[in-house]
């Protein structure tokens, strides 16, 4: 089945990947997906790159339970009330209303932190540098596969520390030595952090960092997400212990996720009107042999050319799959590889084995080329790398020509109607002013500096001065 085209439909053409590249399935549950194979294969990629970060920079993974007791919520009021409509809770269960209702995690800041309260005494207690992978429950209105789900996979890291400065220093680590990494060097995403509003900022939270992507539709994508919390938790918790003065401190807290809505990102910062276009350092298949032959004859010849070769790939490193399926034509399979964005196919036919060589295609829209089998492999290592550089460079390419300075009010409403992106410009830092922005366009701040910086001329929205420049777009 055809794909619907990005500009025609693009809300539509990403159900159809999503569907047709056998990625994932909305399930029985309204709002609970399936993730298939191939979709949890990339999955594992992108945990893969994330935990491999987390664990360089010294913490270390463990687990706490689905169900908190609905008291442990109620103990943190700001927490409770940004996250009240979306929470689901349990009332009956083994046949009986429960004494007390449980919820399903929407995120675990109130149970780990009321287990803090058991772990720390003392300033050699800390700093707890910790993080888990789970998947949390938050009922949404609007699901979507992969972006907006009931139920969705994501790690949580959850620290104390004992001084502000450590924690606002570990926020920002993560921010940086972790995500940012993470997803420009192997998902080939080119986000941009910052600082959310106060009206953007996560429940709870003194300050929120934000990884923020554009997508191919010209919409913000939030990417992770990284917060310093103060006290609030450790205040709400009890959370205390012996300083180096000999008095009673509360911890400093940090948390911060990021979730299979990456997985989405992807789909929509790469993806062609032929279907997804895969960053090799992501891809779960990097090389994909589609062996071609008509007789009996050719077939062995080819199908034994193929094997040697996936062995020599495999020796390199290379992620390679034959597909040696004989009910399919090699036409069906070049067209189910490029919508599943291998990014690199071998097509390996008599003729190519006659003159000692094979087809390379790449998916990156690179074309195709007769390559010698001899040094193969080694090409294949420069070629992936070449792919991976030219996906993200594509991606940076996009966002910065949907990157905007519009010069009034008027302009960036235009703009974010017509074509849509990041629209920079100077806010005075009310909140009537932001709340204005998304009424009349649907747009919020996605971001503000990192470091805040001072800024000349008039908020864009009500001529007032300025304090900083805004990133405003629409968002999913």
């Amino acid at each position: 089945m055809a794909l619907p085209t990005q500009s025609a439909d693009f809300p539509a053409w990403y159900q159809e990947v999503v569907k047709q590249a056998e990625l994932a399935e909305p399930s029985l549950a309204r709002g609970t997906m399936v993730i298939r194979p191939y979709g949890f294969a990339i999955w594992e990629k992108v945990q893969r790159a994330i935990d491999d970060r987390i664990k360089a920079t010294g913490h270390q993974n463990l687990y706490f339970p689905l169900f908190i007791p609905y008291r442990l919520l109620e103990k943190e009021a700001e927490h409770v009330e940004g996250f009240a409509p979306e929470v689901a809770v349990v009332t009956h269960a083994g046949g009986e209303e429960l004494e007390e209702p449980l919820v399903v995690r929407p995120t675990s800041e109130t149970v780990i932190w009321a287990t803090y309260a058991r772990w720390i005494q003392s300033y050699r207690d800390l700093p707890l540098l910790y993080n888990q992978w789970a998947n949390v429950v938050r009922w949404e209105l609007r699901p979507r596969l992969f972006l907006r789900t009931t139920e969705f996979l994501w790690q949580e890291g959850h620290t104390a520390h004992e001084t502000e400065d450590e924690a606002v220093a570990e926020a920002r680590l993560i921010l940086d030595r972790v995500y940012r990494e993470a997803m420009v060097d192997v998902l080939g995403l080119p986000v941009l952090v910052g600082r959310k509003s106060a009206a953007e900022r996560f429940a709870g939270a003194v300050e929120t960092f934000t990884l923020e992507g554009l997508m191919r539709d010209r919409k913000a994508l939030q990417a992770g997400t990284s917060h310093y919390l103060g006290q609030n938790f450790a205040r709400a918790y009890g959370v205390t212990f012996l300083g180096r003065d000999g008095k009673e401190h509360h911890a400093y807290a940090t948390s911060w996720g990021a979730s299979t809505r990456l997985v989405g990102g992807v789909i929509m910062t790469h993806g062609d009107d032929r279907g997804l276009r895969l960053p090799p350092r992501l891809a779960p298949i990097q090389v994909v042999v589609v062996p071609i032959y008509r007789s009996d004859d050719e077939r062995g010849r080819v199908l034994g050319a193929a094997a040697a070769i996936r062995e020599r790939l495999d020796g390199a490193g290379i992620r390679v799959h034959v597909d040696d399926r004989e009910e399919q034509r090699p036409g069906f399979k070049f067209n189910e590889w490029e919508l599943k964005g291998v990014p690199v196919r071998l097509e390996l036919g008599p003729r190519d084995l006659d003159a000692d060589q094979a087809t390379v295609a790449r998916r990156d829209g690179g074309g195709k080329e007769a390559w010698p089998l001899a040094g193969l492999p080694e090409r294949l290592v420069t070629l992936l790398e070449e792919v991976q550089r030219s996906l993200f460079g594509d991606a940076e390419r996009f966002r910065d020509d949907h990157t905007f300075r519009p010069g009034s009010y008027t302009e960036m409403a235009e703009l974010l109607d017509d074509p849509g992106g990041f629209m920079l410009a100077p806010w005075c830092g009310g909140p009537e002013c932001e709340a204005r922005v998304k009424a009349d366009t649907r747009a919020t701040i996605r971001f503000l500096p990192l470091d805040p910086e001072p800024v000349e001329g008039s908020c864009i929205v009500c001529g007032s001065p300025a304090t900083e420049t805004a990133a405003w777009a629409q968002a999913y």
